[in-house]
């Protein structure tokens, strides 16, 4: 009997973290799918300064190398590299340069059993499969979507695509109960566009949860796309 080939994912990140710093957060949820899925990580295309903000992450001294530095998707605001999840956007700033970096990834480090994404990755994760699903060659559908903190991105030409229509693809939604930066009620109307979605809740606040429950979980639902 062949050996089952781990399913490929691709990690979308969430705003301000590095792509080793979203690597190590995933670090246990990678050991606990071994052998199951490869998780690939990707971080935004913009740098974000590193000062505090509402995630309370405190000012660093001197420059940090590309791997270790803080990246966003996009911004909600014309001036300040900034972005809110729960307010309403003065614009989306680099948000195509967002899509597009997706799209790059797809195309040269693909191909991709699934997506995941945590908080803002997970918001352009959804707005990325609303696009496939619409035609946009670029994102082509995935066999299943994991959304860590998911919340339905905010402003113009985001939300619509994603309310105005179901996403018809398997998905899990992982969300905690005192997540204090996406609120579980960001989570549980995201997860209303997908129908048939799974949701699995934590006690704890804005992480991805890899504990041995949550972890049976993953397992569960990953081994449906398994070959």
């Amino acid at each position: 009997m062949a050996e089952r080939q781990p399913l490929r994912v691709l990690c979308l990140a969430g705003f301000r973290q590095s792509e080793r710093g979203f690597r190590e957060k995933t670090g246990a949820l990678r050991k606990a799918l071994r052998g199951r899925a490869e998780l690939v990580c990707l971080s935004g295309p913009h740098p974000v300064a590193e000062v505090a903000g509402p995630e309370g992450v405190e000012p660093d001294s001197g420059p940090c190398p590309p791997e270790e530095q803080p990246r966003g998707w996009w911004f909600s605001e014309e001036e300040a590299d900034v972005f809110s999840a729960l307010e309403e956007p003065t614009v989306c700033r680099g948000l195509e340069e967002a899509l597009e970096t997706v799209a790059q990834a797809l195309n040269k480090l693909g191909p991709f059993d699934g997506l995941l994404g945590f908080s803002q990755g997970a918001a352009l994760a959804a707005f990325v499969c609303a696009l496939g699903q619409t035609g946009d060659l670029r994102f082509p559908l995935p066999r299943f979507i994991i959304l860590v903190s998911g919340f339905c991105p905010r402003g113009l030409g985001l939300k619509e695509p994603i309310l105005h229509s179901t996403l018809s693809l398997p998905s899990l939604h992982v969300f905690g109960d005192t997540d204090r930066v996406i609120p579980s009620q960001e989570s549980i109307q995201l997860a209303s566009q997908f129908p048939g979605a799974i949701t699995l809740t934590h006690s704890g606040g804005h992480f991805i949860p890899a504990a041995a429950c949550q972890r049976q979980a993953y397992l569960k639902f990953l081994d449906q796309f398994a070959e």
